[in-house]
């Protein structure tokens, strides 16, 4: 009788333990946040040592300025420039990105990690590519 109800305590106290509050929680932010205008740029097939730019247009949807403090290529073959000055909320403005293909081959995809004061912190834009060989 007290191995049953030695049983059912710690069954009871085990389910109490794994029962979980399901309360949803949204994060909402009074800060910046930026919202590219097409996270990706496809620059097709190029020939070997043939560069390509591309700006990449995002706005800040925030309630605060957006400060980009940090932009960087996977590759030292890309190169991003940013906007110095803080963005203001809805406004617009771009990173313009150049990949030089010189001694690249086949299918490129080129991550540029930009790190500002947004939610998240970082964002990603890709420029892909196939570079074909002379």
């Amino acid at each position: 009788m007290k191995k049953l109800i030695l049983s059912l305590f710690m069954a009871s106290a085990l389910m109490a333990c794994n029962q979980t509050n399901k309360k949803t929680v949204v994060a909402t932010t009074d800060g910046s946040d930026i919202r590219y205008e097409k996270d990706s740029y496809d620059f097709g097939k190029i020939k070997q040592g043939e560069k390509v730019s591309h700006s990449f247009t995002f706005t800040n949807t925030g309630k605060s300025p957006l400060i980009i403090t940090n932009a960087t290529a996977s590759c030292g073959c890309t190169t991003p420039i940013w906007p110095k000055k803080p963005v203001m909320p809805g406004d617009t403005a771009s990173i313009a990105v150049t990949f030089d293909s010189a001694g690249k081959s086949g299918l490129q995809d080129k991550l540029i990690t930009v790190t500002a004061n947004s939610q998240p912190p970082q964002s990603i834009v890709h420029l892909i590519g196939e570079v074909l060989t002379k």
